[in-house]
């Protein structure tokens, strides 16, 4: 992992907080039905203090009795507890257009992570492939939403998909309710796919599905005999696609109505995203739909 001042890695940090600070501009309502209603701002718990933090929420008294800083913590800003999952499989780094799916997905998720903690919540990320290949629970302060966006920038697609697996160890190391945000192109077998989830609502979390495409993939629109090749080590296939293109959409939409019927059965919102709209205008549009369900 490169290190967190290196010149090239800060450069696409704050390329990707650019792009997260673009669409939160056009995101103008929240995200999680909360479960508390107004703004409590009564005191629930302390926790130490982190690099980061504002001064004024030390308790100075904590501090004289053991010379430790404390900081308050209010029922606001315990108000949830969500963690994007971030699918790194090798299949992410496919794109037909400029952006590739696992950029998109990225800045999905950064834009996510400046949405939640304007809310007051915490965020914490884990990136998946064949399982959970990293972990980073979730907090609130400023250093820890840099460190968010440098894990959600420098992952790199290369692991093969195995998502009922993933959902399984991520599941296990959920303890507390909260929601639970998973950016994939759900490429694996929908009936894994629903079973993973169905860990995560067996504990009670909230979850959201947003299934990032390439438009190419459920169009096939290549015109000219190719070589396809598998991105995570399924090998090559050398085809014509006009020949296929009609079963070729056909099961692609099967597809995706199974994991949407899946999804709406075990009460867990879906919504297709294809690389090639805006994100900001992708985002507007789920938000504002879910705010209109809740």
């Amino acid at each position: 992992m490169a290190p967190l001042a290196d010149p090239k890695t800060l450069a696409r940090v704050a390329s990707l907080e650019l792009r997260a600070r673009a669409v939160v501009e056009g995101v103008i309502s929240g995200l999680h039905r909360s479960p508390h209603h107004g703004y409590s701002v009564e005191f629930a718990q302390h926790r130490n203090y982190t690099p980061g933090d504002e001064i004024r929420h030390i308790d100075w008294r904590v501090y004289g009795r053991s010379d430790r800083y404390h900081v308050k913590q209010y029922e606001e800003e315990t108000n949830l507890k969500a963690h994007i999952a971030l699918d790194v499989s090798g299949s992410m780094g496919y794109g037909s257009g400029p952006t590739t799916k696992a950029q998109y997905a990225a800045t999905i998720a950064a834009a996510l992570t400046y949405l939640l903690l304007r809310q007051r919540d915490t965020v914490g990320l884990a990136t998946f492939g064949p399982g959970v290949v990293g972990y980073l629970p979730p907090a609130g302060t400023p250093a820890h939403a840099r460190e968010l966006l440098r894990r959600m920038e420098e992952a790199e697609p290369g692991e093969r998909t195995d998502i009922g697996a993933a959902f399984g160890d991520l599941a296990e190391r959920i303890r507390r309710k909260g929601l639970v945000i998973i950016l994939s192109d759900l490429l694996d077998e929908p009936a894994a796919i629903l079973k993973g989830l169905q860990h995560f609502r067996h504990r009670k979390h909230e979850v959201i599905v947003l299934h990032v495409l390439d438009p190419a993939e459920l169009t096939l629109p290549f015109e000219s005999e190719s070589v396809f090749e598998g991105m995570e080590n399924e090998g090559t296939l050398e085809t014509d696609p006009r020949a296929l293109r009609i079963e070729y959409q056909r099961t692609v939409q099967a597809h995706l109505t199974a994991i949407r019927r899946g999804c709406r059965d075990i009460r867990t919102d879906y919504a297709l995203m294809t690389t090639d709209r805006p994100v900001d205008e992708a985002l507007v549009q789920f938000l504002s739909e879910r705010m209109r369900q809740s």
